[in-house]
């Protein structure tokens, strides 16, 4: 096969032997590549043309490995919907290797379909093509977006059928990722007691994410903080755009801070913070007000994994104590990490460019008085703060229009927000508010006509138009009209996502 030029240089595989089992793709009979990220591939080092074509579909669906690739499926554990499962690990996935991109960044390239592992439990180990394809819609669309998150390299088809509820074509994922290190990875090790592989992993895990921290005092208890800094970000930005996770398990929480797993997740439409659209969450553990409660959750199930390193070996009495006490310290910050992280966001979407703490509780209250006025009026999330920016630039008409027959009812909340703003440039702060507002977002009726347009008639068409609005959320145009409309509010109220196994 023609040489792809990955660069490969696999700590993961060098450094952490007994973290994972050795593994090969399954081939597949009639690869064909549906997608290929030229962006990324660029970003990443390889020349996205010569990937571009049969040897490039061979090489993503897992015929032909690249040169230096040390395939592999991690182990380890998690809570899934508050249960703990000790053994999980990588059913269905392969980590490639791992290449230095153009800004010196260490990237994971990983399979995701490619076939039955050790850790598989019985699955078959394979995708089809429209959770692979959903994977790419919306990574691209929270990439676009400003959010941390991984990012499909490719998709190729395998030309061969899964079986699920019925079969569906089958498909392979390429992702990438900063690292596939998880909450669960550190749960794997700490379940089973054994000291000197967690420790091990947490060494790597802040050589790689956290490099100024190797050889400093209390380093462990420095790596819980920083997860949890990373992860209120994050959780923020995700509030800050109706994005719903669906599957906020603790094998599905990064130690990079990056959004990973775009199985039952979606945008939220007309708010709600109860709104739920998981087909699995049947109690709404994972609902989208809930998305900050359940970050902590599993913050707090890391800080349990490194405890006896936070604490020393963890034989003495009064160090695990201190320990217990500092992390709980940590967890105990984080509700205040996570809301300066959405206030910071809110009052960018708010217009409000200048501010001091001691107008936090204020600034708080008005962007909550607003969410409370689109939950009443079942005002669409996204259109509602973008057309905010439209009543900034001095047009309230757009905005009034989002409540229907209650137009008067943000009469007195805009009152106060406009004494809020004060005195600026209206239309320099309406553009500010326009680069942190989109308006287009992956509606979900549309991701799914797309899917639907891809796996069943294997047409590219409307995934690809949606995709180039999805690149340039934050620009209003003719052309992308229809994907800044929400769904009539009779099919928002039945619409479910499935986590695509």
């Amino acid at each position: 096969m023609p040489a792809f030029n990955f660069r490969f240089d696999n700590s993961y595989f060098r450094d952490l032997p007994g973290f994972y089992v050795p593994w090969k793709p399954a081939t597949v009979p009639a690869p064909r590549l549906l997608f290929l990220n030229r962006e990324l591939a660029a970003e990443l080092g390889l020349e996205a043309d010569a990937l571009d074509g049969e040897p490039g579909a061979a090489l993503f669906a897992g015929n032909a490995l690249p040169e230096g690739a040390d395939p592999l499926a991690q182990a380890y554990a998690g809570h899934q919907f508050g249960g703990f499962s000790p053994q999980l690990g990588d059913g269905r996935a392969l980590l490639l290797g791992e290449v230095l991109d153009s800004q010196g960044r260490r990237r994971d390239i990983a399979f995701k379909g490619s076939g039955r592992t050790p850790f598989s439990r019985g699955g078959d180990g394979k995708a089809a093509v429209g959770p692979m394809l959903r994977e790419v819609l919306i990574g691209e669309a929270m990439h676009a977006l400003g959010i941390p998150t991984t990012r499909a390299l490719a998709v190729a088809a395998t030309g061969e059928p899964v079986q699920r509820e019925r079969p569906l074509p089958g498909a392979v994922l390429t992702r990438v990722a900063l690292s596939h290190l998880r909450v669960g990875t550190f749960q794997f090790f700490a379940s089973r007691g054994d000291l000197d592989k967690l420790r091990q992993l947490a060494d790597y895990a802040i050589a790689r994410h956290d490099a100024d921290l190797v050889d400093t005092p209390e380093r462990h208890l420095a790596l819980l903080r920083r997860v949890a800094e990373r992860q209120a970000r994050l959780i923020a930005r995700w509030m800050n755009v109706g994005f719903i996770h669906g599957v906020m398990n603790t094998d599905n929480m990064t130690l990079s801070g990056e959004t990973i797993d775009y199985g039952p997740c979606a945008f939220m439409e007309a708010y709600d913070p109860d709104a739920v659209f998981s087909s699995i969450d049947h109690g709404g553990r994972y609902a989208y007000g809930n998305q900050p409660l359940i970050a902590r959750w599993n913050l707090a199930r890391l800080a349990e994994a490194l405890l006896p390193l936070i604490a020393g070996n963890g034989e003495d009495e009064a160090a695990m104590a201190q320990a217990v006490a500092q992390a709980t310290e940590v967890l105990d910050a984080f509700p205040d990490l996570y809301a300066q992280a959405l206030l910071q966001g809110q009052r960018a979407k708010l217009g409000i460019e200048q501010a001091t703490a001691a107008q936090d509780e204020a600034d708080q209250a008005l962007a909550d008085d607003f969410l409370t006025l689109l939950h009443t009026h079942a005002v669409d999330f996204t259109l509602g703060w973008r057309r905010l920016a439209d009543a900034a630039a001095g047009n309230e008409a757009p905005l009034r229009a989002l409540f229907g027959d209650a137009a008067t009812a943000p009469d007195a909340w805009l009152a106060r927000w406009r004494e809020r703003l004060g005195a600026g440039d209206a239309a320099q702060r309406a553009a500010a508010m326009r680069r942190v507002s989109p308006i287009v977002i992956a509606r979900n009726h549309l991701v799914e006509e797309a899917l639907t347009a891809a796996s069943e008639h294997d047409d590219l068409g409307p995934l690809n138009r949606m995709l180039a609005a999805l690149r340039d959320p934050f620009t209003e145009s003719a052309e992308h009209a229809r994907y800044a409309e929400p769904a009539p509010a009779a099919v928002t109220a039945c619409y479910r996502t499935f986590c695509g196994t």
